[in-house]
């Protein structure tokens, strides 16, 4: 006999089991003595059961039947209790099992509403709802290192992320970190660690065997908490990005005398703000010619004109012949035409128009609609 059950047929398991075991665990018709259930109406002729033994009946049933279930989210208790009842049973007469499966599926079907429990399942429910920062303190004030799955967050963790970790533990504590990743990101951790360290890691992974599943969760809890104990940084992008994406927009002079400055106080940041920045005289080697029609759709003529314009007075011929080259030929002559006749533009307008250009190649990069080529090392 199979259950039609829903997606998560274990979701009424909570109701069938809030109360506690009886003493003399078998079930079927031998076992006329049970404890009664005063929440099941009586059915002549059958036993009485306590609910941790139909949740037990329940199990076994959807295991049976090769049902692929998880009990892991449940209570340790709870998963202990069901086990010590599954153990104890022997016989389950069909009457029995049919009153059992029918009081389940009416408890199923009158679930509206299944919630994951637990503050971690709040947070996972609301994840981009709520402030990484709040999400963060909410973890810390309800004691998060006792996370249900700290693996599963340490797996999900970016390479670059775990890297620290490996760098700062023991090789035997990073044998276990190892042995618990998937084969692909411990492989390509592996390969970014110091030989030497990376082979007495490689030899810690062979004494992994003597290691305890508890040992194993109590690290696992640790690293977890380590990682949620990093401050959540106030801005999406990094520093060298932010002041790049300012000066992309500023004055020639001020985006020089910026940079200059920045040579002699920190030439590594220098050289990172340089190449987060992206100006009209950039196109020309980070641009897909392809792109051109893509980002004049979205300017308005008048300025375009005059950023060609100002490019030629201010010796970036190069980025205007790219930009005009790659347009229909017609609208390139009627541009050429408009350009000759725009007389000398003003600095100030002219870098204006230029950056109205940039910007829309920035928006359109945002939105993933065309790609910048990076520039060399």
């Amino acid at each position: 006999m199979k259950p039609q059950i829903g997606e998560n047929p274990l979701s009424a398991l909570p109701q069938l089991t809030n109360q506690s075991a009886s003493t003399q665990p078998a079930v079927g018709a031998q076992t006329p003595q049970l404890q009664a259930n005063p929440d099941t109406p009586a059915h002549p002729g059958l036993p009485t059961l306590n609910r941790k033994q139909k949740a037990a009946i329940v199990v076994r049933l959807l295991l049976s039947e090769g049902a692929k279930i998880s009990l892991t989210d449940l209570p340790e208790s709870l998963q202990a209790d069901l086990t010590e009842q599954i153990s104890a049973l022997r016989m389950v007469k069909r009457d029995t099992l049919k009153t059992v499966v029918s009081e389940f599926m009416s408890e199923l079907e009158n679930v509206g509403m299944a919630f994951t429990g637990g503050i971690e399942g709040a947070l996972s429910a609301l994840d981009g709802s709520i402030s990484p920062t709040m999400a963060q303190r909410l973890r810390k004030e309800a004691g998060m290192r006792a996370i249900s799955d700290p693996w599963q967050k340490i797996t999900d963790l970016e390479e670059e992320k775990i890297l620290p970790i490996l760098e700062a533990e023991s090789t035997e504590i990073c044998a276990v970190i190892l042995a618990k990743l998937t084969v692909a990101k411990s492989a390509a951790l592996l390969s970014q660690i110091p030989g030497p360290r990376a082979r007495r890691i490689a030899y810690s992974m062979s004494q992994t065997n003597s290691v305890t599943p508890d040992a194993v969760a109590r690290i696992g809890s640790a690293i977890a908490a380590q990682v949620d104990n990093v401050s959540i940084p106030a801005f999406e992008d990094e520093p060298d990005e932010r002041v790049g994406a300012i000066l992309n927009f500023s004055s020639s002079s001020t985006r020089d005398d910026v940079l200059e400055g920045l040579e002699e106080t920190d030439a590594s940041f220098a050289q990172k703000v340089r190449k987060a920045i992206f100006t009209f005289e950039h196109i020309p080697r980070r641009m897909d010619a392809r792109d051109i029609p893509k980002i004049i759709r979205g300017v308005e003529q008048d300025q375009l004109v005059i950023a060609l314009a100002a490019a030629r007075q201010m010796g970036h011929d190069a980025s205007a012949t790219f930009v005009l080259s790659n347009m229909s030929k017609r609208m390139a002559e009627q541009l050429e035409e408009e350009i000759g006749e725009s007389g000398t533009i003003k600095e100030a307008d002219g870098e204006a128009a230029m950056n109205a250009l940039i910007a829309e190649i920035r928006t359109l990069e945002a939105a993933g609609e065309i790609t910048l080529i990076a520039e060399d090392e």
